[in-house]
């Protein structure tokens, strides 16, 4: 394979740009492999039921909609739960920033697989901040009953003794945590197809916070540059 060369670059800078470039075609393979096997999983778990959620319907009135009513004529969709439940005076700014990007993806991929932000905030609070935020493209959803959330880990109410100790946890602790969730519907059943659970997993030692990695472009952008992520981590505001 023939290289690129820039101005004024060393020979032992270009060796070792060529020994990172074979890692990063690599890393691409490997990739496209994980997407593979999540594209190959035998079908999960059918839902428990027919999630009800509100959102912002014709003429600005608040109405219903079921899970299976999310899915239009596409067989899959993408649920991703956002850190703003009613006791939060503000979001998490870190599922905020993540939000920043993703709105400008949302009406491509919602093409091929509708997406929706799920919070346990009043469906009036989710649209206001996204009016102050500036996201035209996502659409929101107010579980409210909080029962999706508990079901598919949008909270850590129905974590396990194990993973609450894993993590640190205080007993009777509880909050809301992000993830995302992919559900497939073929036949008129739904199931649970994927979940992003390395929001649940350990770090490793020193590692930075990575849990949107899959979809944020933020990090991969401050990977470019010789600082790298230090210790950064997005604001509300600047």
């Amino acid at each position: 394979m023939q290289h690129l060369s820039f101005p004024n670059e060393s020979a032992a800078y270009r060796a070792a740009r060529i020994e990172l470039l074979n890692d990063e075609i690599a890393l691409r393979r490997q990739i496209e492999a994980v997407a593979a096997k999540r594209r190959a999983l035998p079908p999960g778990g059918e839902v428990a039921e027919d999630y009800t959620f509100e959102r912002i319907g014709a003429h600005q009135r608040r109405e219903p909609v079921k899970l299976s009513e999310l899915f239009g004529d596409h067989p899959s969709i993408i649920l991703y739960s956002f850190m703003f439940g009613p006791d939060r005076d503000t979001p998490c700014a870190g599922c905020t920033h993540m939000l920043d990007a993703i709105d400008g993806s949302a009406r491509h991929v919602g093409q091929r697989a509708p997406l929706y932000i799920v919070a346990k905030s009043p469906i009036a609070r989710l649209e206001a901040w996204a009016r102050h935020r500036r996201w035209p493209h996502l659409a929101f959803l107010s579980d409210g009953e909080g029962r999706y959330s508990a079901d598919y880990y949008g909270d850590t109410c129905r974590l396990t003794d194990a993973k609450r100790a894993e993590r640190g946890m205080k007993p009777g602790e509880n909050w809301d945590e992000t993830i995302f969730n992919v559900f497939h519907q073929t036949a008129g059943r739904i199931r649970h197809m994927w979940a992003s659970e390395m929001a649940y997993g350990p770090e490793d030692p020193g590692q930075h916070h990575r849990a949107g990695d899959l979809v944020d472009p933020l990090w991969g952008l401050l990977d470019m540059t010789p600082e790298g992520r230090g210790s950064f981590f997005p604001s509300l505001s600047y």
